[in-house]
């Protein structure tokens, strides 16, 4: 279907960019049983540069769709314990952890939301420690895309499943610059590009962001020592990784106390194996106090129920409508792709690294800086070529940051 070449190249670039993988280091990779081949290109790859140890979690759709639909509340909403247990050793290890996603956007669509919210908030409050190690960035981690059928028949659904999967390897490939002659050192670029921005950024110190769209007027109070972050992170023994590929954003925390106004959707978000479309959020001191959505209402609901967190916002992230992802036209429903097309902002827990001091600070520390702490942290889109941001500073000025969907600051 796609060229062995490319593929050679996109899991060179996930292992040398992605995760930075160091010899004598393991390498731990979900990844679909759709991607075998790819899968096993990147094991091979990853031996080859020296891993001492290649871990994969194969997952299938199938599976997946048939456990939902037969399996007992008790097994749905329980965590195996030997899982937890897997992940927290390779973590404890320093392993790398790489992230293959493609799965079918509709797969749990005719399942009750209810399921679904036990089986993600049970795999959330059990891999707690594990997301600690990265969202913390204690470890490199990396996620990236690769075609599945169901997946690729939703991006293009006149197409047949052969040539939508070849359409979308396609879009990926151009998308995370595997098609340039030296990807490695176009992420490099790219990543100092996207520093700059989060220099500028910081240099700014704004107290407050304010979005206004059609369906969005909405003020979010920044606290005071965040940190701007984009492109590439830095491990605490100094490993630089991409912890998402694609990525085009610049990103920090708001405040948890300090929302206020109505926010609309401008994208799906693939959330849980449904679809969430056409929404709104309105907050009030934070909170997430009214919703609505014309597709996915009851899963919404069940997301911002997951715990008193997920109705708050734990990430902003500025990304400007010219980013390849946007400019590919395409509507991915996968939000490592579609969050790249846009601005977006997360409900649920905060990255401690966007705040001076973060990743040292406890639970209780983080809360009085503002940082939102919960089991979820799911971002959705809303940007479009319509939104106006503006950025107020300490004194109160008040400066224009987007314009029309872009940069109105010098980036």
């Amino acid at each position: 279907m796609v060229d062995q070449k490319v593929m050679e190249k996109y899991a060179e670039l996930a292992l040398k960019v992605g995760v930075n993988l160091q010899k004598n280091q393991a390498l731990m990779v979900n990844a679909p049983i759709e991607g075998a081949d790819f899968t096993r290109i990147v094991a091979r790859k990853a031996y080859e540069m020296g891993a001492k140890d290649v871990h994969i979690n194969w997952t299938d759709d199938e599976l997946t769709l048939l456990k939902f639909e037969h399996a007992p509340d008790e097994v749905i909403g329980t965590f195996p314990e030997w899982q937890v247990k897997l992940y927290d050793s390779y973590a404890e290890d320093g392993a790398a952890v790489l992230s293959i996603r493609s799965t079918n956007p509709d797969l749990l669509q005719n399942i009750d939301p209810k399921r679904v919210a036990m089986a993600n908030k049970a795999a959330a409050e059990a891999l707690k420690n594990f997301r600690k190690y990265t969202m913390n960035d204690k470890i490199a981690w990396s996620i990236i895309s690769i075609p599945s059928g169901d997946w690729a028949l939703k991006i293009f659904p006149d197409a047949s499943r052969e040539e939508a999967v070849e359409r979308l390897w396609d879009a990926i490939v151009k998308i995370v610059r595997v098609d340039q002659e030296n990807p490695i050192a176009a992420w490099e670029k790219h990543n100092e590009t996207l520093r700059k921005a989060h220099e500028v950024l910081n240099e700014k110190k704004y107290k407050k962001l304010i979005f206004t769209a059609p369906g969005t007027d909405l003020e979010i109070e920044l606290p005071e020592g965040h940190i701007w972050k984009g492109g590439a992170a830095v491990t605490e023994s100094g490993t630089v990784f991409n912890p998402n590929m694609p990525t085009e954003e610049v990103f920090t925390l708001p405040h948890k106390y300090g929302v206020n106004g109505t926010v609309s959707s401008t994208k799906p978000l693939n959330y849980g194996g449904s679809v969430i479309d056409n929404f709104q959020l309105t907050f009030k001191d934070g909170k997430v106090v009214n919703f609505k959505a014309e597709q996915g209402e009851e899963v919404l609901k069940h997301l911002l129920e997951s715990d008193e967190g997920a109705k708050r916002l734990g990430e902003v992230a500025l990304v400007p409508n010219e980013s390849p992802v946007s400019q590919s036209g395409l509507i991915f429903y996968n939000t490592l792709f579609d969050e790249n097309a846009s601005c977006h902002i997360a409900l649920g827990k905060a990255y401690p690294t966007n705040l001076e001091g973060g990743s040292s600070m406890n639970e209780e520390e983080l809360d009085k800086h503002g940082v939102n702490d919960s089991l979820v942290h799911v971002d959705f889109m809303i940007g479009s070529d319509k939104l106006d941001i503006d950025g107020v500073k300490a004194d109160g000025t008040k400066e224009p940051v987007f314009r029309s969907g872009t940069w109105a600051l010098d980036i």
